[in-house]
């Protein structure tokens, strides 16, 4: 049985190569055309990385089957030609795969901005050792083939397979599962083991060659012990990944609905927000205002215990006149500008004129974004500024804007109280986080070295057309 099984297999070597670049090619092109490129998800970012994996693989494996069925009709010159190209093909396409693990752990980390050199050393490692060990061991141009095809797993497929994999993981954790989509979850834990299986099959069993682990773990080895052939496996696990994959976008259709809820929702409120300023303003204010007239015209004839009521009632009428202006600012609709800076200082003056603490404002950088995302960040800033002023009492505030590779992070650090021992997150708290996520980014809130709180929001900003 065995035996008929190796030798249907040694017949249907051609099907298998055509199958296995078949199942890669699908997967790249099904990417490259569902892709979002203007997704706020980091995933959406970096899939034209996996789909360039996907169509080079399939063509690189495709030329395992095209070559040996045109060696006959051309020269050996156009041979050697092939198979170089096959050899940039398998390079480009890991290349590929490394590179979509490392964007998927965008952003990176404060001081570690060299991750996103790392695909690139290794390229330049694998050109180094293919010449070096090129020249050693290989004595012909397959020779050659074979070391760079087998360096080419080792040092960039396995690495790639399993950082995408990681990443994959990662994306699914921090952007996936807060959206409660839990078919969409799983999806993309299944294709991160298939990328897991895709690395050993693909990344560690390489084509015989005269160095270790090449000459003892390779593809004849792995034949003569599990009768199948690596392409079958490679395929069985690129066909997982696939489907996965491409289930997996549905992502991009749920966060456009959500958009368009969101923007209907935030529509519906703006409006509702006008119309509390407007009855405020022309309602309960323009009273509390009469009253405070009627209070002062009464004291200025009260003597004794009466004058020190009237005092006492023209202070409170006062103070809520100002907090009902306070609030007639707050429902205000944040201003659609292009000007992040800009706004940011409008703010900053208005929290200084309302708190009397001293606000400090630097920046460096001015980001290009659209409206949405200013409108969020400066309702995030009046958030963070408010906060330091009305309930840690600050006196002192200081606000911090940063752009740098391809990173927004805005932080508000205060002198205040600081944290309590048990944080209740109020509604205020939970607006920021929920601003932060829409912006795809991260929310740090934390003491201060000697005293206050530093409230910090880092976002991946798109790079520019």
């Amino acid at each position: 049985m065995i035996e008929q099984l190796r030798q249907w297999i040694a017949a249907n070597q051609a099907l298998i190569y055509f199958v296995y670049g078949q199942v890669f090619f699908v997967l790249g092109l099904g990417i490259a055309l569902q892709s979002r490129r203007h997704s706020r998800l980091q995933l959406a970012k970096s899939l034209p990385w996996l789909a360039t994996f996907g169509i080079s693989h399939g063509m690189n494996e495709w030329g395992s089957l095209f070559i040996p069925i045109q060696s006959p009709f051309l020269t050996p010159a156009a041979v050697v030609g092939l198979q170089a190209f096959q050899l940039v093909l398998i390079v480009v396409s890991f290349f590929a795969l490394f590179q979509f693990g490392i964007d998927l752990l965008r952003p990176f980390p404060q001081g570690r901005g060299w991750l996103a050199g790392v695909p690139m050393g290794f390229l330049v490692l694998w050109a180094a050792l293919s010449f070096g060990l090129g020249s050693r061991f290989a004595h012909d141009p397959s020779g050659w083939h074979a070391v760079g095809e087998a360096l080419s797993r080792y040092l960039l497929g396995f690495p790639g397979a399993m950082l995408a994999a990681f990443g994959l993981r990662r994306q699914a954790n921090l952007r996936i599962q807060p959206l409660q989509l839990p078919r969409i979850y799983r999806t993309l834990q299944i294709a991160g083991w298939a990328l897991v299986a895709y690395g050993f099959f693909g990344g560690l069993v390489a084509s015989p060659a005269p160095f270790f682990p090449a000459s003892v773990l390779n593809s004849t080895l792995f034949s003569q012990v599990l009768v199948a052939p690596p392409p079958v496996f490679r395929s069985l696990a690129g066909l997982i990944l696939t489907v996965a994959m491409i289930r997996a976008l549905e992502v991009f259709q749920v966060e456009t609905d959500r958009l368009i809820e969101r923007m209907e929702q935030g529509e519906v409120a703006a409006v509702e927000r006008e119309r509390i300023g407007r009855d405020l303003h022309d309602g309960a204010l323009q009273r509390v205002y009469a009253a405070g007239l009627l209070a002062q015209s009464l004291r200025r004839t009260a003597q004794g215990e009466l004058a020190t009521r009237l005092d006492d009632l023209v202070s409170t009428l006062s103070q809520t006149i100002a907090e009902l202006r306070g609030f007639l600012g707050e429902v205000r609709p944040v201003e659609r500008t292009g000007d992040l800076v800009g706004s940011l200082e409008v703010i900053i003056a208005e929290a200084r004129r309302a708190s009397g603490a001293e606000v400090r404002w630097k920046y460096r950088g001015k980001p290009r974004l659209t409206p949405d995302r200013i409108a969020h960040l400066i309702a995030f800033g009046k958030e963070a500024l408010s906060n330091a002023a009305r309930h840690a009492h600050a006196t002192l505030i200081e606000v911090d804007l940063e752009v740098s590779q391809g990173e927004l992070r805005l932080s508000v650090q205060d002198d205040g109280g600081g944290l309590p021992g048990t944080l209740r997150e109020g509604f205020g708290l939970r607006n920021m986080r929920d601003r932060a996520r829409l912006l795809g980014g991260d929310l740090a809130i934390r003491p201060g070295q000697t005293k206050g709180t530093v409230v910090t929001l880092e976002i991946p900003l798109e790079p520019e057309a």
